[in-house]
C-alpha cells in the first residue's frame, strides 16, 4: 500500500500516528562532548542506541529530529560548527540502524523509506543528511557481501550505535574508482596502507571503512576501529558547500588487520545486486531534501518580506503574477523530484527482493532518473530563491546561499550528464547500464 508522503514544501510537520507518537529521541543537551582536535578525538557514544521497530516509527523519528536540526542549520554552516552533538543524537535515535535486516534485530526498512528519511533530514540540514550516506552503504554492503559471522558482529555494532565512516575516494588517480590503497597479506593477517580524500563522515565515525585493493587487485572493504595505531583522520575539508560533513583526509599507515575485518566488495558488482542503485538513491534523497528546504525558504521569505516592483500597484510582492507563476513552477518541479525519488525506491526494493539482471538494471535507471531531476531541481530552486525574494535575502544573517552551495557541492558526486546517456541508451537501444556505485 502506498504510504502518504509529506508535502514538497515541508512547511508543516505531519501528525504522528498514535502508535509511534513517542519515539525515543535523546535531547541535544543530554551529553557534553570533549573538544575536537584535528580529527583525532571522538566523543564516546551514550550507551546503546534505541532500536526502531518499524518503517512508520523511522519516519516519525526523522520528522521529530528534523524540527531540531533545522533550527541550528544556518549557524552551523555559517560558522562551520562540526555537528558532533547532532550526529550523536541522530545515531542514538536508532535511525542509523534501520537498514539492518530484521533477521539480525533491525527494522530492515525499505529503500523507499530510507530515501524519505534521508530527504527529511536533508531538508533540515543537508550536511546531516549526507553524513550517514556511506554508513547506510556499508550496512548494505555487509548484507550483500559479508560472512554470516561478520554480519552478526557488525550488525550488532550498528544496532548498538556504532557509526561507520567512509574512506573510498582518492585524489591523484586517473578516475574516482581507481585506488592506490592496498591490503596485503602479512603473516597470519594483513596490512593496510593508503590515503583517502572526501572521507565523508569519518570525523564522527567509530569505524573507518576503507576501500582497498587486495593482491588479486579486487576491491575489498577493510573495517578499522577509530584510534587504531597508524590511522589518522584529518579535518581538512575546505569546500564552500556541505561544510560540516567531515569529508577530509584519512591516512592508513601500516595498519594490521585480521581476515575478519575484511569484507569482499567486488563481488556485489560482479553479480546483479541492488548495491549501485541503493548507493545512488540516498544521494538523490539528499538533493531532494535541499530542494525542499530552498523552496520552503523561498515561499516563507516571499510571504513575509518580498516587496512589489514600483512600476506595479500591488500591495505586496506575493501578489505579483510573475512571482506567483515562478513559485508554482518550482512547486511542480520539486513535487516531480519527490515522485521520482519515491518511484525509484519501489524499483530498488524490487531489485533487493529479486535481484536479476533485469530488476537491477531497471532500478539503476529509475534511480538515475531521480538523480538527474533532483540535481537540476536542487540547483534551480536554490538559485531562484534570490531572484524571487530580492536583495534582502542575500544578507549573511539568513545564510540562504547555503542551499545553493550545498546543492552545487553534493551534486558533483558524479557527473549527472552520464545519467541521461544511460537512461537514453536503456530505453532506445535496450543497453543495460554498468553496475557500480556511481550509477
Amino acid at each position: 500500500m502506498r504510504r502518504s508522503k509529506p508535502t514538497s514544501l515541508q512547511l508543516e510537520q505531519k501528525s504522528v500516528p498514535e502508535e509511534t507518537a513517542r519515539p525515543i529521541v535523546p535531547s541535544l543537551s543530554a551529553a557534553t562532548f570533549s573538544p575536537f582536535k584535528g580529527g583525532r578525538e571522538l566523543p564516546a557514544r551514550r550507551g546503546s542506541a534505541h532500536r526502531i521497530a518499524s518503517e512508520a516509527e523511522a519516519l516519525a523519528v526523522a520528522e521529530q529530529l528534523a524540527k531540531d536540526f533545522a533550527a541550528g542549520s544556518a549557524e552551523r554552516d555559517r560558522e562551520r560548527l562540526l555537528p558532533f552533538e547532532e550526529v550523536e543524537r541522530f545515531s542514538q535515535s536508532g535511525l542509523w540502524g534501520i537498514g539492518v535486516p530484521k533477521k539480525y534485530g533491525g527494522a530492515g526498512v525499505s529503500a523507499r523509506t530510507l530515501a524519505e528519511v534521508t530527504a527529511v533530514i536533508s531538508a533540515a540540514d543537508a550536511n546531516l543528511g549526507q553524513i550517514p550516506q556511506n554508513h547506510y552503504y556499508m550496512v548494505e554492503a555487509i548484507r550483500l557481501g559479508a560472512s554470516e559471522e561478520q554480519k552478526k558482529f557488525y550488525f550488532d555494532r550498528v544496532l548498538s550505535g556504532d557509526r561507520l565512516g567512509n574512506a573510498f575516494t582518492e585524489i591523484g588517480t586517473k578516475t574516482a574508482i581507481d585506488f592506490k590503497t592496498t591490503v596485503v597479506r602479512s603473516g597470519d593477517g594483513y596490512v593496510l596502507n593508503g590515503q583517502k580524500f572526501y572521507s565523508t563522515g569519518t570525523l564522527f565515525a567509530h569505524w573507518i571503512v576503507a576501500v582497498a585493493r587486495d593482491e588479486q587487485d579486487r576491491a575489498t572493504l577493510v573495517f578499522v576501529k577509530r584510534n587504531t595505531p597508524g590511522l589518522t583522520v584529518v579535518d581538512d575539508w575546505t569546500s564552500f558547500g556541505q561544510r560540516t560533513t567531515g569529508s577530509g583526509t584519512t591516512k592508513f599507515d601500516n595498519i594490521r588487520v585480521t581476515p575478519f575485518e575484511i569484507v569482499p566488495h567486488q563481488e556485489v558488482f560482479d553479480r546483479p545486486t541492488p548495491m549501485g542503485p541503493f548507493a545512488q538513491i540516498i544521494h538523490a534523497a539528499v538533493d531532494v531534501g535541499i530542494a525542499r528546504a530552498a523552496l520552503a525558504d523561498t515561499i516563507e521569505f516571499t510571504r513575509q518580506h518580498a516587496r512589489p516592483w514600483f512600476e506595479t500597484t500591488y500591495e505586496h510582492g506575493r501578489e505579483d503574477p510573475h512571482v506567483i507563476a515562478a513559485v508554482g513552477d518550482l512547486v511542480i518541479r520539486v513535487s516531480a523530484a519527490d515522485a521520482l525519488l519515491d518511484r525509484a525506491g519501489v524499483f530498488v526494493d524490487r531489485a533487493a527482493e529479486s535481484p536479476t539482471e533485469e530488476t537491477v538494471a531497471a532500478a539503476s535507471i529509475a534511480v538515475a532518473e531521480a538523480k538527474a531531476l533532483s540535481t537540476e531541481v536542487a540547483l534551480l530552486v536554490s538559485s531562484k530563491l534570490f531572484e524571487l525574494t530580492g536583495s534582502r535575502s542575500t544578507l549573511r544573517e539568513y545564510n540562504f546561499d547555503r542551499h545553493w552551495r550545498n546543492a552545487r557541492t553534493h551534486t558533483l558526486h558524479d557527473p549527472v550528464r552520464y545519467k541521461y546517456v544511460n537512461i537514453g541508451n536503456y530505453f532506445l537501444n535496450a543497453v543495460k547500464p554498468p553496475r557500480h556505485g556511481a550509477l
